[in-house]
């Protein structure tokens, strides 16, 4: 018998083995504030003699709100987050997933949900939405004339096909049948604002179907594993950081300049894993705030207002505001000013204005169509500064509190002056040793490595691309994780651009890495990238494919993405035997069992 000294406390309020594991299971997965709620909730419940009838958590449908989310970067998933977080704070039935999680067929089985979805690429899905994209889209998609649904697109106005994944949902959702909640929001980079008040409105909407849920639903047993938890450090609350080092690690004679950069950490108890990315805040450089002014003719210490505070103009145009990017909000608003007939015919045309503004910043926009405008009205024609996001280059294993990025330093001559990216030159060039630069960690579950150790890994990482398989290896070192590991990497020149080089010698040396294919595109007279050499080993490479090695890819979205891409399709098409259709078929099965996983920008 067991002794009353060794039960669990639940025994003596009479539950039984279950019900007590049951309970423990769900305490965990809650926060203080839902646990005081749950408290009265059950205290109400035990008053009015209703025990007995408390619902099941795993009972049949009900009235719930489902968040579906699609990202790539991340901003979407914490938009979800910050949503499923408003409808806990309401007490409002919600569960939290990512799209890649998702089962398509329940769709069916819910009564509302809201997808909140980015744009990838050129009008594409993020990776952990494809799989339900193209279901909605195809053959086998339901009727879903019982579902409620509302949309949240966050993309960029200066690509051709904005927000075009969250069109993409609200259109195919309605063709199915659902009712449409409220209508679509798309959202800019400086989304915020945007998404509190679709929030806002949404809610509206819901509430009063949500607040008495049906019996096998009740807001306070929201057990979703993803259910959001509280993070010290975020985008909106970041860590002031400080800078160890800033090393260039491309020859003297690269046309590149490409920076190791180390940051600590220390105190702040920040934790990442291989595969995140950190969030940088940077500030603008002075000298390019100073040019603006002097060509605008506008007082620095003129005092604005911006999100609701005060500063001085230049204050806020060297740390809020975004300069080194243009973007059609910009241009459009700014022309009220410049009252210029070819400025208002380039905004007429989309495609033309794209054009334009890839190859300026916003002072050469004014600088080309000179304006009279107040300081304040600058200041409301500019969008707020949104922070970059860089591959993260270490693993804590090996690092403990610091953590490395691969930076390149955007740089190059136009329109007469020297142009510098944002924040590759704050971290390059501008902050010193010692200095303070504010961070996040951005989580990204779409890139990992393989939870066994024994999966052998390939890795796809031109340039800069190669940030995150440092951080792989790192952590497959510290494991002693046996499996293989194959590495393409390419660049310009083997002499000038071969990064971390004696690391992956050291590496392949110690038999961390097993091969190294190597791409360095200007050393011969034709030009030869990754995608080439993945063709010339074709027959190996399918080979790991079929042995079941997880396939990452990292670097440029536009171009070696994409070549990459059909490159492993001809692969898979020339070695495995298979058409064209079961090729993209046999890459999209990888994709759907997280074997084949990319992270591009």
């Amino acid at each position: 018998m067991t002794s009353p000294i060794n039960q669990p406390p639940g025994f003596a309020a009479g539950l039984n083995e279950n019900q007590w594991a049951q309970i423990s299971q769900a305490s965990a997965t809650l926060n203080p504030q839902q646990l005081t709620w749950l408290s009265g909730y059950f205290a109400g419940l035990a008053q009015n003699g209703q025990a007995s009838t408390i619902p099941s958590v795993t009972a049949g449908p009900s009235q719930s709100m489902t968040i579906l989310y699609g990202s790539q970067t991340g901003n979407a998933k914490g938009v979800a987050e910050e949503y499923k977080a408003k409808l806990d704070a309401l007490n409002l039935p919600s569960k939290l997933v990512s799209m890649a999680d998702y089962k398509h067929k329940q769709l069916k089985t819910e009564s509302h949900v809201a997808i909140v979805v980015s744009t990838h690429g050129e009008g594409e899905a993020p990776d952990d939405a494809v799989e339900l994209h193209s279901f909605l889209g195809g053959k086998k998609a339901p009727k879903l004339d019982g579902l409620k649904f509302a949309v949240l697109g966050l993309g960029d106005t200066s690509y051709e096909f904005f927000c075009q994944t969250a069109k993409d949902f609200d259109n195919r959702l309605q063709s199915l049948g659902a009712k449409r909640i409220i209508d679509r929001v798309d959202c800019d980079v400086d989304y915020d604002e945007a998404a509190t008040a679709w929030f806002e409105s949404l809610n509206h909407e819901i509430k009063d179907e949500l607040l008495a849920p049906s019996a096998g639903a009740d807001p306070s047993l929201n057990l979703d594993a993803q259910s959001v938890a509280a993070t010290q450090y975020t985008k909106k609350a970041p860590f002031a950081a400080s800078l160890l080092e800033s090393q260039k690690i491309t020859g003297r004679d690269s046309v590149k300049d490409i920076r190791h950069i180390e940051i600590s950490l220390e105190e702040s108890g920040i934790q990442y894993r291989p595969g995140d990315a950190l969030g940088v805040w940077f500030e603008n450089d002075e000298q390019l705030v100073a040019a603006l002014l002097a060509t605008l003719e506008l007082n620095p210490e003129e005092s604005i207002t911006f999100s609701g505070e005060d500063y001085s103009l230049k204050q806020v145009l060297v740390s809020k505001l975004e300069l080194t990017q243009s973007y059609p909000s910009f241009v459009q608003a700014y022309a009220g000013f410049a009252n210029n007939v070819e400025l208002n015919a380039l905004i007429e045309d989309k495609a033309v204005l794209r054009e334009y503004l890839a190859e300026r910043q916003i002072i050469d926009i004014v600088r080309q169509y000179p304006a009279k405008l107040s300081a304040q009205e600058l200041v409301d024609a500019l969008r707020g500064m949104t922070p970059r996001l860089y591959s993260i280059a270490s693993s804590q294993a090996e690092v403990e509190d610091e953590v490395h990025l691969t930076v390149a330093l955007v740089e190059f001559d136009a329109h007469g002056s020297v142009h510098q990216g944002g924040a590759s030159s704050f971290l390059s060039k501008r902050l010193n040793e010692g200095g303070e630069v504010k961070v996040f960690v951005e989580t990204n579950d779409n890139f990992r490595l393989p939870d066994d150790g024994n999966t052998p890994v390939i890795m796809v990482g031109p340039g800069t691309g190669i940030a995150p398989f440092r951080a792989f290896m790192q952590q497959r070192e510290a494991e002693e994780a046996s499996g293989e590991n194959w590495l393409f990497f390419g660049n310009p020149n083997y002499t000038q651009d071969f990064l971390y080089q004696t690391e992956w010698q050291r590496f392949v040396k110690e038999g961390v890495v097993n091969k190294v294919t190597l791409a360095f595109s200007r050393d011969q007279e034709e030009k030869i990238y990754v995608q080439h050499r993945m063709l010339e080993q074709g027959a190996e490479l399918y080979n790991w494919l079929e042995k079941g090695a997880h396939f990452y890819v990292c670097g440029d979205a536009n171009h070696m993405a994409k070549d990459v891409q059909d490159a492993l399709v001809k692969i898979v098409i020339e070695h495995g035997g298979k058409t064209e259709e079961e090729a993209e078929q046999y890459l999209s099965d990888l994709r759907r069992a997280k074997r084949y996983q990319k992270d591009v920008y």
